[in-house]
């Protein structure tokens, strides 16, 4: 993703990107995978009941219903194919040994634990609520007056949709300290965003530990539901990207003797593309395939990512200092520029690695501000020295009256301009989309919030690649001579510039000494124009 923002004043920049590190520190990507894995997880005390959060995600209807099932273990025995369901896997509980040597031998349930999955629409019918009580677990006196059984979840069923919620129950035996689940898959017929809950009522049941694992799985695959559009999207952007990479290859082709070291970053920045938009297809493709991210794809992708970021922040920067058009090397300052590119490559491959190999819930909120953080201010100096060159360029062309030139970056400044609107605009959509949502129901449309910004981006290149393609009439790219040239090293290396920089003198010396022939190209009025200027 390439976030671009503009503005005149250092003041709304310093909004802009405060709004920018708001943003990441209160939403934050992290999705879970479809197999949620549970290594001795502790219950949590909540009103009367003790409760662990099993997972939640978006699941769509199957598309093959089934006819009602004729014994409980009917389901276990059905295809995958065209199904939703819940998969509950080797899920043990086990209880501390104090509690367990209190009980009765020859007692058959001496312990119950459930687990509840709920849509999220029905949460009102999970606990008391109907019964204007905050009791999640049922008590005497509501059984007495049969709205539930004493131990047990107070759940009242949906007349529309019978056995949902969903009610399945684990119970220890006489003193065993460990009970174990049947292998159980329940099947979704309705689309929604689902919560599993494991919960237990008796508070005997104090330290009593979960393992195992679920699966969950939509009717195309293992994506979660927010994920599965994102698939299809970064196929469709792989397209786009060899579109793009298709017409500037054929324009760098029909004008391969006027190419300028910027034309080379900027296929760069094209191939950059193209292979990140390719590596996360296959890696949702797996994802879909398997259940849990391949770990190997997930790396290729993520660094991919982190580097056509830094790359794209270079370009934008080096373009703003007016190199390729201005100048033909950055001069002193090229190792400063590439000192804050490998710095942002870093923090922006750490902070990838921990978005989609790990889930960033998991983290408490100075983790993930520490990993933030870093990202966010070196955005925030990407941005002040892109305006700030940028400023100083369009007052250099002003100076010189260099028309040709100062249009140029006009209109590249209008289309930094455009993204700002649109960049500030979605900013304040995904904080009020995160804020009205809190429960992800609208996980459906919650894949628009990531695909913007990669489409932000792509399009920012194409206006890039319109306003700097290869052309016929090389002398608008033709480099002003001034006090600000300064001898260095280039970003693309020493060698390339000097052969560049010599190929671009023979080309002009070779322009003035057949000035005459230039008329048949149409070149000779190019160059008046620009020595007038």
């Amino acid at each position: 993703m390439i976030i671009l923002t503009t503005h005149r004043s250092s003041r709304k920049i310093t909004v802009i990107v405060g709004v920018l590190l708001l943003l990441f520190c209160v939403c934050g990507n992290g999705v879970r995978a479809s197999i949620h894995e549970y290594k001795n997880e502790g219950f949590i005390p909540r009103f009367n009941s003790f409760f662990f959060h099993g997972g939640s995600e978006g699941l769509y209807a199957s598309k093959i219903v089934d006819p009602p099932k004729t014994t409980p273990n009917d389901d276990n025995n059905k295809p995958l194919n065209g199904k939703s369901f819940i998969r509950f896997e080797s899920i043990t509980v086990r209880r501390p040994k104090e509690i367990a040597d209190k009980q009765n031998a020859m007692q058959q349930s001496t312990g119950v634990v459930e687990a509840i999955i709920v849509e999220v629409k029905d949460r009102d019918k999970i606990g008391g609520a109907y019964t204007n009580t905050n009791a999640i677990c049922c008590n005497p006196a509501l059984a007495k007056d049969g709205l539930c059984k004493v131990g047990e979840v107070i759940i009242r069923q949906d007349p529309d949709t019978p056995g949902w919620p969903r009610r399945l129950q684990i119970s220890f035996e006489g003193k065993n300290e460990e009970a174990t689940m049947a292998l159980q898959t329940v099947e979704v017929n309705k689309t929604g965003m689902y919560y599993l809950y494991f919960v237990f009522c008796d508070p005997e049941l104090k330290g009593t530990l979960i393992n195992g694992r679920t699966v969950w799985r939509n009717p195309e695959g293992y994506l979660p539901g927010k994920m599965a559009p994102l698939m299809t999207f970064y196929g469709f952007m792989s397209l786009a990207y060899l579109v793009l990479g298709l017409l500037w290859f054929l324009r760098f082709v029909q004008h391969w003797k006027d190419i300028i070291q910027l034309h080379y970053q900027i296929t760069a920045v094209i191939g950059l593309g193209m292979c990140e938009m390719a590596l996360w297809y296959f890696e949702y493709s797996n994802f879909n395939a398997t259940g849990s991210r391949p770990i190997g794809i997930t790396l290729w992708a993520v660094t991919s990512s982190a580097i056509k970021k830094t790359v794209s922040r270079l370009l934008l920067l080096v373009v703003s200092m007016g190199y390729g058009v201005m100048r033909p090397t950055l001069g002193g300052i090229t190792a400063k520029v590439i000192l804050l590119g490998v710095v942002y490559f870093m923090a922006s491959e750490a902070l990838e690695l921990v978005e989609h190999l790990g889930n960033i819930n998991d983290f408490e909120g100075k983790a993930r501000l520490f990993l933030v953080l870093p990202v966010a201010l070196l955005d925030a100096c990407f941005i002040l020295w892109i305006f700030s060159s940028l400023s100083k360029t369009l007052e250099k062309l002003q100076i010189r009256r260099s028309m040709a030139k100062l249009e140029l970056y006009r209109k590249f400044t209008n289309a930094l301009a455009v993204s700002v609107l649109l960049s500030v605009a979605w900013i304040g959509y995904e904080l009020y989309f995160n804020a009205s949502d809190p429960l992800s129901e609208l996980w459906r449309r919650a894949w628009i919030i990531p695909a913007f910004w990669t489409m932000l981006a792509f399009l920012l290149l194409v206006v890039i690649c319109i306003l700097l393609a290869p052309s016929h009439n090389p002398t608008r790219y033709a480099y002003e001579t001034g006090d600000d040239e300064e001898e260095g090293i280039s970003l693309t290396g020493t060698g390339v510039v000097v052969a560049g920089d010599l190929a671009s003198k023979a080309e002009r010396k070779e322009r003035k000494a057949s000035l005459a022939s230039d008329h048949v190209f149409g070149l000779a009025e190019d160059l008046e124009e620009d020595k007038r200027e």
